[in-house]
């Protein structure tokens, strides 16, 4: 099945001159979405998962499914005040601004082989800052997963040194 017609186009959002992939028409097609889900666990045949780290909002989408499909636990990257318990925070850049993440400083013990995964690889800010937070946990970079990748925009140069996977290329 090939996904990306899967995959709607909206110009000028968030804010103009960003072309902005919307993944809701992947996901309320239920062949589709299942699809995703099975080519991204593909992609991980044989590595060793603890846990599977993903960013609101959309990371949750395929964070939790593909948690659920590989049976390992998954732990929610929230921005700023979202989490209930003590939290570590990272801060990063954005290919349109800055933001932050937080996670809760017991996601995981030390030594637990986690998986960084997003909707989107853009400029690679959101993934490193999951690698950050992660690490700050004593966590093992496992690999970086993404549904689409947007070429063009350095993401994955930034994420060297790890193992990074995309099941699409778009241009950006």
């Amino acid at each position: 099945m090939n996904l990306k017609k899967h995959i709607r186009n909206i110009p000028d959002f968030p804010k103009k001159g960003i072309l902005f992939y919307d993944i809701t028409t992947l996901i309320n097609n239920k062949k589709a979405f299942k699809t995703a889900i099975e080519q991204l666990a593909k992609a991980l045949k044989g590595k060793k998962i603890d846990y599977i780290l993903a960013a609101e909002s959309r990371g949750f989408i395929f964070g939790g499914a593909l948690a659920y499909k590989l049976g390992c636990g998954f732990v929610p990257v929230r921005k700023p005040g979202k989490l209930p318990s003590k939290t570590y925070r990272h801060t990063y850049s954005l290919e349109y601004g800055t933001d932050s993440l937080e996670i809760h400083r017991d996601a995981f013990a030390a030594g637990s082989r986690v998986l960084v995964l997003d909707d989107l690889l853009a400029t690679g800010g959101t993934a490193l800052a999951m690698i950050k937070l992660a690490r700050k946990l004593k966590g093992k970079i496992a690999g970086v997963l993404f549904l689409i990748e947007l070429i063009g925009l350095g993401g994955r140069k930034k994420l060297k040194g790890y193992s990074v996977y995309s099941l699409m290329e778009l241009a950006a």
